[in-house]
């Protein structure tokens, strides 16, 4: 067993409050600048961050008329605190969960342009979750599904929703609804006004598509796709190429709905090149919290409804 150094402190109540002073005057880039953020006086910031200094034995940080700057100490402190404060704070959540209590943060991670999917009634799961657990603080983040799963892995989220089924071992993925992706092109497209079938598959060899980063294009014996492509990880940004008219690309039917209907996009040969895209509700079986647990539960009861429908 490591022999722990006997001039090193135990971690006390005491230090963690001088450590989260340490954290906010880092963050407000001062003493001065920390004071609205942490209700103390500028003399009282003085005396708690040289309290901390002399019981960790090393100066954290040179304050004074040439400005803040971090020490070399100061700057590996600083970095660890993160860790720090939520292995504490997760510590704090478990507690209240073995009590039965319901509290702390719950992160929960998902792509962008769900809100029009009928048969993922997101708002519905988290009326159910808030109903169940109201002390809970839910945080909701749209990102990519590359970055959802990083983050996932990360521990920086509890729960995400992808289209992209994660291939790690530590990822517990629950399949849930499909969603209907469509080939769209914008109203200043050459393909808008044609109809005929046979000139659209011809046209479509020798146009160009917008890419996603996460997923390869989609397989299809009528398609061929080689030119050179733009790449996008959000379909906000793919509606926007689509729209510009020089690119066309896959959209979920629900969300290029508003644009079909303004005139403004059209769906090409939906029966022949249209593809479903299944969801995937993910947890890490290295982070379980009772919570995570109640809101995944109720997220699986409004997804899995009718999964197997296109939206």
């Amino acid at each position: 067993m490591t022999a722990r150094h006997s001039n090193v402190p135990n971690l006390t109540d005491f230090d963690l409050k001088l450590l989260r002073v340490f954290h906010a005057v880092v963050q407000a880039q001062g003493l001065a600048p920390a004071q609205q953020v942490l209700g103390l006086s500028l003399s009282t910031i003085s005396i708690q961050l040289k309290t901390l200094e002399e019981r960790l034995g090393f100066t954290l940080c040179e304050r004074g008329r040439k400005g803040f700057a971090l020490t070399e100490e100061g700057e590996r402190i600083h970095r660890s605190l993160k860790p720090l404060f939520d292995s504490v704070a997760g510590f704090c959540d478990v507690v209240a969960e073995v009590r039965g209590h319901l509290t702390g943060d719950l992160h929960f991670g998902v792509v962008d342009a769900l809100a029009t999917n009928r048969v993922a009634p997101l708002p519905r799961g988290f009326q159910n979750f808030t109903e169940l657990a109201p002390e809970v603080h839910l945080h909701v983040d749209i990102s990519s599904p590359e970055e959802l799963i990083q983050g996932l892995l990360e521990g920086r989220y509890h729960c995400i929703l992808t289209p992209v089924e994660p291939s790690h071992d530590s990822v517990d993925s629950v399949p849930v609804f499909k969603e209907s992706q469509q080939l769209y092109c914008g109203a200043d497209h050459p393909l808008f006004n044609e109809s005929d079938p046979a000139r659209i598959l011809e046209a479509l060899q020798h146009t160009t598509f917008t890419g996603k980063s996460y997923v390869s294009f989609p397989a299809n014996d009528d398609l061929s796709v080689s030119i050179e492509r733009p790449t996008v990880s959000h379909m906000e940004s793919n509606a926007l190429l689509i729209l510009s008219g020089r690119y066309i690309g896959y959209l979920p039917a629900h969300y290029a709905d508003y644009w079909v209907n303004a005139g403004l996009m059209k769906v090409l040969l939906p029966d022949t090149l249209g593809h479903e895209t299944r969801f995937y509700l993910c947890t890490s079986k290295h982070h379980s919290y009772r919570s995570a647990d109640v809101f995944r539960n109720c997220m699986i009861d409004v997804l899995s409804d009718g999964s197997d429908a296109a939206s």
